[in-house]
Order: C-alpha cells, then sequence, then structure tokens
C-alpha cells in the first residue's frame, strides 16, 4: 500500500530532508584522498545527532555504520573502515539516511576524490542527469514507470547501464516503503503519481553492465564486471505541480 502523505507529515520530513541535504553538500570539502571511508562516516553521525536526529541507516536491519560509503566498484551499501583510505582517482558514493520525529530522508551522491578521469566524470554526471530526467515526470498523474523509463533512457543513451537488482522506494515513518521504483523499465505503468506520495529516487549507474554481485560480508554491493558504479538520490515529494525536492 503506498502511503500519502499530510502537509504535517511532509513538514517534518522536510526538515530531516534539511540536513541529509546539507551533510551531502558538505561532504564536498570533507572528501579528500587519505581519509577513511569511517572518516566519512563519523562526519555524517556528528552533524545528524548535532541537530538533534537518528542516523536512519545505524542499526537497520543490522547495518553497522550511520553512511553507507561505496567506492569505485561498489555500488550500494559498502560499510565504513577505518582501513579503507581513499586514493586520488576514486570515486566514492554515500547514502545518508536522517530521522526525524519518526519520518526518514534519504540521499546520495556521487563524489569524485582529488582528480578523476574523464570517464569516470562523466558517469557521475550522466547519473546526476539521470535522476532529473525522471523528476520531469513526477506528476500527479503520470505513471511511475514513466520516471523509470526516463532514467534507463537517459544512461543507455550515454552507454552506461541502469542496475535492476537495487530500486528507489516509497519512504516516510519506514525508511522502505511503497512502491518500488525501478531505474529501468518500459513507460506508462504502475500507479498513478498522486499528491502527497513521498518517494526515495535513485539511479544507481554502472559503467560496464548492469549485473552486481554482493560481497562476503552480505552487504557490499558490487558490479560484476569490476566497471566503476556511481549513484544519486533524493528525497522527493509529488504535488498538485511540480515536485517538492526535500534533500537538495
Amino acid at each position: 500500500m503506498i502511503i500519502i502523505k499530510s502537509d504535517k507529515e511532509i513538514g517534518i520530513m522536510r526538515e530531516s530532508g534539511k540536513v541529509t541535504g546539507f551533510i551531502l553538500e558538505e561532504l564536498q570539502g570533507v572528501i579528500k584522498p587519505g581519509i577513511s571511508t569511517m572518516d566519512i562516516s563519523d562526519f555524517v553521525e556528528g552533524v545528524i545527532i548535532r541537530n538533534g536526529m537518528i542516523p536512519s541507516f545505524k542499526g537497520y536491519r543490522g547495518y553497522p555504520a550511520a553512511a553507507c560509503v561505496s567506492v569505485n566498484n561498489e555500488v550500494v551499501h559498502g560499510i565504513p573502515s577505518r582501513k579503507r583510505l581513499l586514493t586520488e582517482g576514486d570515486i566514492v558514493s554515500v547514502d545518508v539516511g536522517c530521522t526525524y520525529r519518526g519520518y526518514v530522508s534519504d540521499a546520495a551522491r556521487t563524489y569524485a576524490v582529488g582528480e578523476i578521469d574523464e570517464e569516470a566524470d562523466r558517469l557521475i554526471k550522466v547519473t546526476e542527469e539521470s535522476f532529473f530526467k525522471g523528476l520531469e515526470f513526477c506528476s500527479a498523474g503520470n505513471r511511475l514507470s514513466d520516471i523509470s523509463n526516463a532514467i534507463q533512457t537517459h544512461v543507455e543513451r550515454a552507454g552506461f547501464s541502469a542496475v535492476r537488482d537495487y530500486v528507489g522506494h516509497g519512504i516516510g515513518r519506514s525508511m522502505h516503503e511503497e512502491p518500488q521504483i525501478p531505474n529501468y523499465g518500459n513507460p506508462g505503468r504502475g500507479p498513478r503519481l498522486a499528491k502527497g506520495m513521498t518517494l526515495a529516487i535513485e539511479p544507481m549507474i554502472n559503467q560496464g553492465c548492469y549485473d552486481v554481485e554482493v560481497e562476503l560480508d552480505n552487504w557490499t554491493a558490487v558490479t560484476a564486471d569490476g566497471k566503476l558504479s556511481a549513484h544519486y538520490e533524493n528525497t522527493v515529494v509529488i504535488t498538485d505541480g511540480e515536485p517538492e525536492l526535500l534533500t537538495l
């Protein structure tokens, strides 16, 4: 069942989203060669707690950290480590969830670590662009799969692929609510979008094939061919007019 949110509920999610968006903006100045992936998670957790909120990911289904930090060929759910140091030329995806008064916001970005090569930079840019291509269809009355198709079309035209094993999702009092939002598929399918829907739309885009594998930690998903992956996500509210981005 898709849960429609009231104006009051969206107001609470808006406060959570501000903190999530602030964190992702600040990480541009934090991420650099030589820091560990745990340093990133520690920064995220500190900002959330100082704002009187709760790190949504920490303890969720046993996940051990405040942020998912995925490097290079890691698609999603990378577990931070003091031993994993970022180096010049890496790309790193950071996924952040923040809970305020029982409501969750969720967003992600992929960052360059120092100077990166041209193709890695293009992957990051196309992934972000694909989110906004999907956003163009986030209007009441459109079908859910119109978002999915717009994302897939954009990334495949650029020579990349949309991950199929992981999808976006509804969000609210729970991290994952209905509906699921694939980043691929034919248009004109699925439920119609309606005012008050809150969606975490998150293209996960691979440089090579879309297949992924899960490592022995049972969390970290990596590209099956070892090529790079990028991630871009925001929490979005469907309105009577233009969609509202809570985490930008």
